[in-house]
């Protein structure tokens, strides 16, 4: 009897990459004609960006510029949830960036259920924010791998642990 192979369903981003990302916006902030003069900064927390700047035009601007920095480092920009942009204290504007790690109970059902529809000889089980998929044959395994690749989903998806 084979042993059954399996994978990890996971959203998940590498928190490096994503500080190497805002050092250089903030590099390129200082060096830029059109922030001359300006006060842009963003600041991390464990689960969250703050962004802020002189103006609605310089969020926007430095917006754009922390997602091409994020895309050339590897990062999905279906990990960030934009807030609104609110008036700050000493003419600035203020913008909370929410960073979306992990599957919630809902997503984890609803990739349950359409894996177990479409493939019904895997057998799918949730395990806190993570999906593992296993099954005997790993030509199915990469099957539902292609698949899941293929959908467009609100969050950034990974396979890992494939096995």
């Amino acid at each position: 009897m084979a042993a059954d192979s399996s994978f990890d369903v996971v959203s998940d981003f590498d928190q490096q990459e994503l500080v190497n990302a805002l050092d250089q916006a903030r590099r390129e902030i200082a060096t830029r004609y059109d922030f001359k003069g300006s006060k842009v900064a963003y600041e991390l927390t464990k689960d969250s960006l703050v962004l802020t700047a002189d103006d609605e035009f310089r969020a926007a601007a430095a917006r754009d510029l922390l997602e091409s920095k994020a895309v050339r480092r590897g990062l999905s920009l279906k990990i960030f949830e934009w807030g609104r942009i609110d008036p700050a204290g000493g003419s600035t504007v203020r913008q909370e960036i929410k960073l979306k790690r992990g599957l919630t109970s809902e997503q984890a059902k609803e990739l349950s259920k359409r894996i177990r529809e479409k493939f019904p000889k895997t057998k799918p089980t949730i395990q806190g924010d993570v999906v593992r998929v296993s099954a005997k044959s790993r030509d199915e395994l990469q099957a539902i791998i292609a698949d899941l690749k293929g959908l467009d989903y609100p969050v950034d998806l990974q396979f890992t642990n494939y096995r």
